[in-house]
């Protein structure tokens, strides 16, 4: 197995490292470093020294400290979308299905995990020729090494998958999602709960996105992103389970009780929770809550929403990055408007007013926190920081913030060492994680890894676990999407003749195929339309069989040649595994000479049949 790059192979030879003592190790300070993992080897089983970025990371997470994982949507062709898992030692790829643009990751068990990932194409199958959404609205569940079930819904229907940004789980039979707020005339924000047998949807009727979610204690939080309200309140609806709805006043932070315990959903108010607390700052002036937790602490922030964007009807003159801390079920604010100087927030737009430029670039120019996470055996967390503004190549920045609202450890990396090793900025700080104490990784928005550690964190004992030291490849077909197994069609047949001109010469001839050029999908879900060419007039009739028994059928049709088409209606139920296409030509079909070259381009020139005919294609990630 290959090593991750890291710092010291940059710089000099493991040879020549100085001996450390136990001692030593245990006294040296933790500090950030680049480790890169290498690219996979290529088809014919070529390596590389040199290391590139994953692509976008959408999620790092850690069962333990020599088990993680990180979910990116890849960097082609040098590396396909995917996941990849470390194990004390290095990272290495895990999957090159599941990948996902902005996925997740939920832990279920040491072997067992959910991922949020991306859907694969065909996936539409209502009679809209629009393209579907496949960002990020599918999920993966693995265990035991292999992904053991996709789950999916068709496009452009009322119960289809919304996408989704957060994810968690309780244990391996209790598993929430949440993402996008329903489409009207539905109320609520999308949310599918897995129960150990099957994947429903639950919607949580408060609404607003869910933008993040962590598993603590007793319940799994939610940050949720509270849009603008300057309007009566709406009468009352249904939600996505046809339950009526009244409209309640707006919560940032939302809790999910286990399976089993009555209410399901909890809201929790600014009286529990120290997030909004000057009239100066109502509730959709920040953004979504980020979650980060360890064992002892469930940390939060939110960015304030950007000056431009406060609605004209508002009265309020901004906000501040803002982050609370739950310990030992007390919730405080860490940072925000009660604190008389916000280190992260050094300007506040002033109301009633245009901004000059010099305001503006003050705004761009304050501290975001793109991730939040509070590391074990302290009372601090790590933050990963960026701005409004980026520069073209920016450098990735972290800091520490105490309960106290005190900031240290900042650092900007690569760092000075780096730096004048030849190692240039690698984009923004994205995510940050800390599975245990003196032991961090950061994602960057180019897809690079540094990790935070000391010599005794640097390298840990290697996971050996086969469940996650062999590639994974295959992905089932999506559960939620009808899909027709095969198709049969008449197949082609050789014809000897004896040419006079070249007596002794035999001349081999093909009849052309009857069906050519098919084509299928879904047409309203249920309704299978095939398209397809005829070489002749045919009688003919299109038979959907499920384990051998005939489950639906067309009439027997006979068509003549040229474009045709049959629309078979299907029932869920009863869905199909196989369907057959049974001909009978009513006039002889032409025939044309079988060359080298003239037979493939003949084969191309009258189509070929699908393999599969099913609404999610094959390709995709």
């Amino acid at each position: 197995m290959r090593r991750a790059l890291t710092l010291a192979a940059f710089a000099a030879v493991a040879c020549c490292a100085p001996f450390i003592t136990p001692a030593a190790a245990a006294a040296e300070t933790a500090r950030w470093q680049i480790e890169q993992p290498l690219p996979p080897a290529g088809p014919a089983g070529e390596t590389t020294s040199i290391p590139i970025g994953l692509g976008k990371v959408g999620d790092i997470e850690f069962w333990a400290p020599n088990r993680g994982l990180l979910i990116t949507e890849g960097n082609p062709p040098t590396i396909p979308a995917g996941l990849w898992a470390y194990n004390g030692v290095d990272w290495h790829e895990l999957a090159t299905v599941c990948g996902a643009t902005d996925g997740r990751i939920a832990w279920a068990g040491p072997e067992e995990f959910w991922t949020v990932s991306n859907g694969r194409r065909g996936q539409a199958v209502s009679d809209t020729d629009e393209a579907p959404p496949l960002e990020d609205n599918t999920l993966c569940h693995f265990s035991g090494g292999k992904v053991i079930a996709s789950y999916a819904k068709p496009a452009f229907e009322a119960a289809s998958y919304q996408a989704m940004a957060a994810a968690a789980c309780f244990g391996p039979d209790d598993c929430w999602f949440g993402g996008a707020e329903l489409p009207e005339p539905q109320i609520g924000a999308f949310q599918l709960h897995w129960d150990g047998q099957s994947l429903d949807e639950e919607a949580n009727p408060q609404g607003y996105p869910v933008e993040s979610m962590k598993a603590f204690e007793d319940e799994v939080y939610e940050g949720v992103a509270i849009k603008p309200q300057f309007e009566p309140p709406q009468p009352e609806r249904e939600n996505r389970l046809g339950e009526p709805e009244s409209p309640t006043s707006p919560s940032d932070l939302h809790a999910i009780n286990p399976e089993g315990i009555s209410p399901t959903f909890l809201r929790l108010t600014a009286a529990t929770v120290p997030v909004y607390t000057e009239a100066s700052e109502p509730s959709w002036s920040l953004q979504a809550l980020t979650l980060g937790d360890d064992e002892n602490s469930l940390w939060a922030a939110a960015n304030p929403l950007p000056y431009n964007e406060f609605p004209a009807e508002s009265d309020a003159h901004g906000s501040q990055v803002t982050i609370v801390r739950d310990a030992e079920g007390t919730w405080q604010q860490v940072l925000g408007p009660s604190h008389a100087s916000n280190p992260l927030t050094t300007y506040i737009a002033p109301a009633g007013h245009d901004q000059t430029t010099a305001e503006i670039e003050a705004e761009h120019a304050n501290q975001r926190v793109n991730a939040i996470a509070p590391e074990p055996g302290g009372e601090e967390a790590w933050l990963a920081l960026g701005t409004e503004a980026e520069p073209p190549s920016p450098s990735a920045k972290v800091a520490r913030v105490s309960p106290a609202g005190a900031l240290n450890g900042a650092a900007t990396l690569p760092s000075s060492q780096e730096r004048e090793e030849g190692i240039g900025p690698k984009g923004k700080a994205e995510h940050i994680v800390c599975p245990t104490a003196n032991d961090c990784w950061l994602v960057t928005s180019r897809g690079w890894l540094y990790h935070y550690a000391n010599a005794q964190t640097r390298t840990l004992t290697e996971d050996t676990s086969p469940a996650f030291s062999h590639l994974i490849s295959e992905r089932p077909r999506d559960e939620g999407i009808p899909q027709v197994e095969a198709i049969t069609l008449p197949s082609e047949e050789i014809v000897e003749t004896r040419k006079p001109k070249k007596p002794g010469k035999t001349e081999q001839r093909r009849r052309v195929p009857l069906i050519s050029h098919v084509t299928s999908r879904l047409v309203r879900g249920s309704t299978l339309e095939l398209r397809f060419h005829l070489a002749v007039k045919t009688r003919i009739r299109l038979v959907a069989l499920r384990h051998r028994r005939i489950v639906a059928a067309t009439r027997r049709r006979v068509l003549r040649r040229g474009e045709r088409h049959l629309l078979l209606r299907l029932d869920p139920k009863r869905w199909p595994s196989k369907i057959e296409l049974q001909t009978h030509p009513l006039a002889p079909i032409p025939t044309v000479p079988v060359h080298k070259r003239a037979g493939a381009r003949n084969a191309a020139d009258f189509g070929a049949a699908p393999r599969w005919l099913s609404p999610t294609g094959g390709g995709g990630i």
